[in-house]
């Protein structure tokens, strides 16, 4: 089985200095992950994959998370205060679900999962 058409359970996600630790539950398969070209998405660079509010538990390093929103406040971007890596965020499109960084999921290599499609986060549905 690919690693695009995997469905990844209890996974887990850790930043580059191993201060956070996410396990996550993955419902929909790696070939779902995307890429936004909105205004901070598109500097950050990171693929994303969904996961429910429920499916995702900070094991390691809460304290060590550090929170950006901007504009309408309603997106939560989280990010490790030590080394930057970007973890993961409560999106604006659906506040029921989390953004997560596929590149910090532990045994994944995002450059196996080609083509990414991008998300239109420049024309966001919540800006009409």
């Amino acid at each position: 089985m690919s690693i695009t058409s995997q469905v990844l359970k209890d996974h887990t996600l850790t930043c580059h200095c191993g201060a956070v630790a996410l396990r996550v539950t993955l419902t929909t398969p790696l070939s779902d992950a995307r890429r936004c070209d909105c205004s901070f998405c598109r500097r950050r660079g990171a693929m994303v994959a969904s996961v429910l509010l429920a499916d995702l538990e900070v094991v390691k390093g809460r304290d060590n998370l550090s929170c950006y929103s901007f504009n309408t406040q309603t997106a939560k971007h989280y990010f490790c205060k030590t080394c930057g890596i970007y973890m993961h965020h409560q999106r604006r499109s659906n506040p029921h679900e989390y953004g997560v960084n596929v590149g910090a999921l532990e045994g994944v290599n995002p450059r196996e999962i080609d083509p990414v499609p991008w998300h239109d986060g420049v024309n966001h549905p919540s800006d009409r």
